[in-house]
C-alpha cells in the first residue's frame, strides 16, 4: 500500500487498483481518463473525471481504479498548514495592516 504525504503524481493503469495511505491532508485531481475512488468511512464512492477535485483527509484510507482500456494521471498536492495560510495572508497584508496601524485603524 502506498502512503502519500508529499505532492505526487503517477498513472493508474489499464483495469490496475491502487490501494493507498493518506499521510497528510491532500487533495486528489485527475488527469487523463475518468478515476473510480473508494474512501474508508465513507459510505460513498466517487467517478472523478478529468480535472475533478477531491480533498482527501489525513490517515484515511484510498483506493483507486481506472476503467478497462484506460490510463489515467492522478496528481496529489498537500493542503497547506493552517499556520502556513496565516503566515501567507499576513505576509500579503502586511503593508495594508502597518498602514492601518499607523493611522489608527483609520480607512488608509
Amino acid at each position: 500500500m502506498r502512503e502519500i504525504s508529499t505532492s505526487i503524481m503517477f498513472e493508474i493503469n489499464d483495469g490496475e487498483t491502487v490501494p493507498m495511505k493518506i499521510g497528510r491532508s491532500v487533495r486528489l485531481i485527475v488527469q487523463g481518463a475518468p478515476v473510480w475512488a473508494t474512501r474508508s468511512n465513507d459510505t460513498e464512492d466517487y467517478w472523478l473525471v478529468p480535472g475533478d477535485c477531491l480533498k482527501l483527509r489525513e490517515r484515511e484510507r484510498l483506493w483507486l481504479s481506472t476503467e478497462k482500456g484506460h490510463t489515467a494521471q492522478v496528481v496529489f498536492t498537500l493542503a497547506p498548514r493552517p499556520d502556513q495560510r496565516a503566515i501567507g495572508w499576513l505576509a500579503r497584508n502586511f503593508e495594508k495592516l502597518a498602514g492601518r496601524f499607523r493611522s489608527g485603524w483609520r480607512t488608509v
